[in-house]
């Protein structure tokens, strides 16, 4: 279960920064050998974006923990927990030149983050994988960010648990007043969503008695060499939209 971290930062947290915009031609030397190999395969936005986001998991690291973000990384692979220091989980996220990434103590948890006005065609993503109460209550008040909530609620859900979204959107239901059912059986899932910088910014994780939403941090930016020793983050100005446990209800019914 998650707990409280030590004195740098509550737990969970979200840490945000901005895309690098300037083209990196050397990877910087902090890069560990799968994300160089990944780096190498990517090149213009795409390759910025990744880079920026290791950039922001080291910071986030050491922003949690208190370590240096020289000393900080994340496991090999898929970055959802650190190998030094160890004992934290990561979950990440990015989004039209913004990335994100949440930080806890070992608890589960996912992060999702949408532009607050990305919207296109939301109906037909609502009729063709939502749940009927979902549908009809969506349709009925036919509110894009409503819309935009419950799908980064989801989005977030099945992070947090390890599932794709293929056949699982339904496994995590949004009632008309977002009371959430989900379909784990701990009742020690809690669910924040928030807007910060034109952003959706939501965060499902596991938590014993959490006493407020978690706090967001960011980031100016990543330098254009991408140093470590230059992130210095403040706290977020966020409009808090959602914060409440995610009811067990197994399995769901339509």
């Amino acid at each position: 279960m998650a707990g409280s971290s030590n004195d740098s930062s509550p737990d969970p947290a979200i840490w945000l920064c901005p895309q690098v915009h300037a083209s990196i031609a050397t990877p910087p030397d902090w890069l560990i050998n799968t994300e160089i190999h990944t780096a190498a395969r990517l090149s213009g936005a795409r390759r910025q974006e990744y880079l920026s986001s290791r950039w922001l998991i080291r910071q986030a690291i050491s922003g949690a923990s208190g370590r240096p973000p020289d000393s900080c990384r994340p496991v090999s692979g898929r970055p959802v927990a650190t190998q030094s220091p160890p004992g934290w989980t990561l979950s990440l996220s990015h989004s039209h030149g913004l990335c994100a990434c949440a930080t806890s103590r070992g608890g589960a948890l996912g992060l999702d983050i949408e532009p607050a006005r990305r919207h296109p065609q939301w109906q037909k993503v609502v009729k063709r994988w939502f749940t009927s109460g979902e549908q009809s209550w969506l349709l009925e008040s036919d509110d894009p960010t409503h819309f935009l909530m419950v799908w980064t609620l989801k989005e977030a859900w099945l992070k947090a648990t390890g599932r794709g979204i293929a056949g699982n959107l339904k496994t995590l239901e949004v009632s008309s007043d977002f009371r959430l059912r989900g379909d784990q059986p701990e009742t020690d899932w809690y669910a924040s969503c928030c807007r910060a910088d034109g952003f959706l910014v939501t965060l499902v994780f596991r938590a014993e008695h959490p006493d407020t939403a978690p706090v967001i941090h960011r980031f100016p930016g990543p330098p254009a060499d991408l140093g470590l020793a230059s992130g210095k983050p403040v706290k977020e100005n966020a409009e808090p939209l959602l914060f409440r446990r995610i009811h067990p209800c197994h399995p769901l019914k339509e």
